[in-house]
């Protein structure tokens, strides 16, 4: 019997937070909720730093997640965004903390990648394939892409944590195919 996990994924923001459950027993996934922190309504950073600690927090406790995958900060051209929003992933990461949950990071690039196969995703194509894999009438999707960034994170650790590991390390293809003659179609020469 394959061993039951769940995983918080969250994407952080001062202005939205966005989070998605992740029911995950073998290789057969679920949605268990997304959502949404609303901070557009506190003028206050440490009030909203406190919000998303605390919702964090709940969300946790209600769940009960084995692991958070949560996207990390990329690098932009705003100095003062980029503070805001490590403060912001910093928070959210001491309440995993706080309750012994192990974290992992992933950069948005990656994660567009795992769920699409591009990295130069649109959110609407993260969403939408997200929607067809976990199955999720379109009733349920919600209007900010937030909600499925943050369920993008977990299933991106879904498939991170899935892959199979191997005993045989390759140092490139060469040594990928030297290891691996007898299933290495030879190439056919024609005159």
């Amino acid at each position: 019997m394959a061993k039951e996990q769940i995983i918080l994924g969250i994407d952080p923001g001062t202005t939205i937070m966005g989070y998605g459950l992740l029911k995950v027993c073998g290789n057969k996934t679920e949605m268990l909720a997304m959502g949404v922190l609303d901070l557009k309504k506190y003028s206050n950073h440490y009030l909203k730093l406190q919000r998303i600690f605390a919702r964090t927090l709940s969300l946790i406790d209600e769940f009960h997640p084995d692991c958070l995958a949560i996207e990390a900060p990329f690098f932009g051209k705003n100095v003062q965004s980029m503070l805001k929003l490590g403060r912001a992933q910093g928070v959210a990461m001491a309440a995993a903390l706080y309750r012994d949950i192990p974290i992992t990071e992933y950069a948005p690039l990656k994660i567009k990648m795992a769920i699409t196969g591009s990295g130069s995703a649109s959110k609407e194509q993260v969403a939408d394939m997200l929607r067809r894999i976990l199955k999720i009438p379109l009733e349920s999707m919600l209007p900010q892409m937030d909600a499925t960034d943050g369920l993008a994170a977990a299933y991106c650790h879904f498939l991170q944590a899935g892959r199979p590991v191997s005993d045989t390390a390759y140092s490139g293809w060469k040594d990928f195919i030297a290891k691996n003659e007898d299933k290495v179609k030879k190439p056919r020469v024609v005159d």
